[in-house]
């Protein structure tokens, strides 16, 4: 049997091993979870959704311990641990709020005839094969994991190799929580194993949390399964905002500069490309320099860090391949590398970057960079902004940064802005920011599928009609 090792990002060193299954040990672990979910789905919602509240006091238990653990596993600061424990605590909890409204039959008693009663039942799909990626690992597998076995279905939970411990500890307070052993097993898989589990006659739907060339990998591999195996693809982004002439300078720069380096810009909704009224281009740019030079980069475990590095040596060499090449095709560089010593050729560290003099024929504009470099790029209208924002394979999110507060015309031109753009969510005047109230979705190679919100739950079930004809004389 072969191993995976996990490389602490910070210090290149082994941090947590886990062992592959045989094919025939994955086997018997999804048969268990198809016999356990006969069982889980006959559970009555109330009793499941008491359970997950029980499991939101048990992750609370462990999240002292949390904060560190991500640090050494993805290399996020360790400070920046409590926030994502924090979105972790509210999705649970609104996804929870809304189980029992968002999976209650549908009645179509307005319309039914005398004699007949007919509704719309929300059934679950069966076994749930759960795919996370390392980023946000318990932020973006909860938009899966909690629904689906909320819904009544059973979860094959695979972390990413670089964050193993999370699925883990999710896991285990589902099951300190009530959860069936077998209703949520984590799963480490080979990328042949996983193939295999997405083709396996009794895994009924997939979610894929990455990259767009893992989500065509898992689309594929669906597609040519005997059965036919449903699939939710959260891909990646190039993540536009545009700031028009009426901005609050001061807000709107802090806000940027936060959702561009965050996390090291490892964030599927970062701000990766910036476009700016030439009105304020000149201002604007001067005071995100200022603040990006602010940042202090080095050893997440510290508390003083508020840039880590980001989560392997080749994730930062490409990197700085793409400032780079941007560079060499007339883009200017505005953060001397020597303010930020430790970023390295050799390392994990990457010195933040702010490029103008930028085009779309450059791949720091188009592709997803999944790093602390943005793009900003002078534009003279909303015309240009748009049309720009548009050019991209992507469409996850975009915001616009107006005075609609002060101004009903800024809100009418974001409105009509927001209906322009090609993308799964518009933000006014934020970014980066995921509200488990609406649904989360990407267009074009961000995605297919909703999760979170009420839709969320539709995806992890499907519809099943009931027609009764009461008077049969």
């Amino acid at each position: 049997m072969s191993v995976q090792t996990t490389i602490s990002p910070h210090n290149q060193q082994p941090l947590v091993s886990r062992t592959y299954p045989g094919q025939t040990d994955l086997d018997d672990t999804i048969k268990k979870a198809y016999v356990a979910q006969k069982s889980w789905r006959e559970r009555p919602l109330k009793e499941r959704v008491v359970i997950g509240r029980r499991f939101m006091e048990e992750f609370k238990k462990m999240s002292d311990e949390i904060p560190l653990e991500l640090s050494l596993q993805m290399g996020r600061p360790v400070s920046q641990g409590p926030g994502e424990i924090r979105g972790f605590l509210e999705r649970s909890e609104y996804m929870l709020s809304i189980a029992e409204a968002s999976l209650a039959d549908f009645p179509l008693k307005d319309t039914d005839k005398p004699g007949f009663r007919r509704f719309i039942r929300r059934v679950p799909l069966g076994v749930v094969l759960v795919i996370a990626p390392w980023n946000f690992p318990y932020l973006v597998s909860v938009n899966s994991v909690l629904p689906a076995i909320i819904a009544g279905n059973a979860v094959l939970f695979k972390p990413s190799p670089q964050t193993p411990l999370t699925a883990e500890r999710f896991a285990l307070a589902l099951t300190r929580a009530g959860v069936p052993e077998d209703i949520i097993q984590v799963v480490h898989l080979t990328p042949s194993l996983t193939t295999y589990a997405i083709q396996h006659p009794l895994v009924n739907f997939v979610s894929f949390t990455g990259s767009v060339l893992g989500g065509r990998s898992v689309a594929e591999s669906a597609a040519t399964a005997k059965g036919f195996t449903g699939t939710a693809l959260e891909l990646g982004g190039k993540d536009p905002a545009y700031v028009r002439p009426d901005v609050d300078l001061k807000y709107t720069v802090a806000e940027l500069v936060d959702g561009s380096f965050f996390n090291s810009g490892q964030s599927c909704c970062a701000v990766e490309r910036i476009y700016v009224h030439e009105d304020i281009y000149d201002g604007f740019v001067s005071h995100f320099v200022g603040l990006t030079k602010a940042y202090k980069l080095g050893d997440p475990t510290s508390k003083d860090t508020n840039l880590g590095p980001v989560v392997s040596v080749a994730s930062a060499e490409r990197i700085r391949k793409q400032v780079a090449d941007a560079v060499g095709a007339g883009a200017k560089p505005l953060i001397p590398e020597s303010l930020f010593p430790v970023a390295q050729a050799g390392t994990a560290y990457v010195a933040p970057q702010v490029l103008v003099d930028v085009n779309h024929s450059m791949d720091v504009m188009m592709e997803e960079t999944f790093g602390p470099v943005v793009g900003i790029q002078k534009v003279s209208s909303d015309e240009e902004a748009v049309k720009l924002m548009n050019d991209s394979p992507y469409g996850l999110t975009a915001s616009i940064w107006t005075n609609a507060e002060a101004n009903p015309e800024s809100e009418q031109a974001f409105l009509r802005i927001a209906d322009e753009l090609e993308t799964g969510t518009v933000f006014l005047n934020r970014c980066d920011y995921l509200d488990p109230a609406l649904a989360w979705t990407g267009v074009k190679d961000s995605g297919r599928g909703v999760s979170l919100s009420k839709f969320g739950y539709d995806q992890l079930t499907r519809a099943k009609s009931v027609h009764m004809k009461i008077k049969t004389g």
